[in-house]
């Protein structure tokens, strides 16, 4: 099976590119979905995260306060790997085994921090999700209610966009409608299916 890697900036439009992939029957793995996985209530990661934050990280029914975290992470790159170190070693094993499971010429792995963290190896190519930076403080906006602080702390704790686009394979640029940003998914789909029946090892054509 060819592994895409689906990453970019927050705000970028990753998680709709991923559902319009999903729309295609494309099996889609989301590293934040088993993120949110792994700190249910109760679970070993999450009493992790209160003994290294501190218990204030829990909120009074037991879930994770992502608020607080978030802003904490952000603000301090050390905690910010110390959190990773948690939650990382947890998240790509639980992604490698469904890997493994799954069914079709390709699949998508949305990892919103895969260059960050350095696990590119994970799939055979890298499909950049990208959109101008003005674009992406308004979504966030919209969607999240950041302040402006909050918003710089996480752009500057993600890879510059000149830097992620180097990196890239393949590129959406998500600027315009969601007709738009379809058209490119599709376009994508095609190749992808191309590229997994042309060879049974794409790994080893990088």
């Amino acid at each position: 099976m060819l592994i895409i890697a689906l990453t970019g900036g927050i705000g970028s439009g990753k998680s709709t590119v991923a559902a319009f992939f999903a729309q295609l029957n494309v099996p889609v793995v989301d590293a934040d979905q088993l993120a949110r996985e792994l700190v249910v209530p109760g679970s070993p990661a999450l009493e992790e995260i209160a003994l290294a934050f501190g218990p204030e990280m829990i909120l009074n029914d037991g879930r994770l306060d992502r608020s607080r975290l978030r802003r904490l992470i952000f603000a301090d790159r050390k905690q910010r790997r110390r959190l990773e170190a948690i939650l990382h070693p947890g998240i790509y094993a639980e992604m490698r085994r469904r890997i493994q499971t799954l069914q079709g010429p390709y699949c998508v792995l949305v990892i919103p921090l895969l260059l960050e963290t350095g696990e590119s190896t994970i799939a055979d190519r890298i499909l950049v999700v990208d959109a101008p930076e003005s674009l992406q403080r308004e979504r966030v906006r919209t969607r999240d209610g950041l302040s402006d602080a909050d918003l710089d702390a996480i752009l500057n704790a993600q890879l510059g966009r000149t830097e992620r686009l180097r990196a890239a394979a393949d590129i959406i640029v998500n600027d315009g409608d969601l007709a738009l940003l379809k058209e490119q998914v599709a376009v994508l789909h095609s190749r992808y299916q191309d590229i997994a029946a042309s060879t049974s090892s794409p790994r080893d054509n990088h």
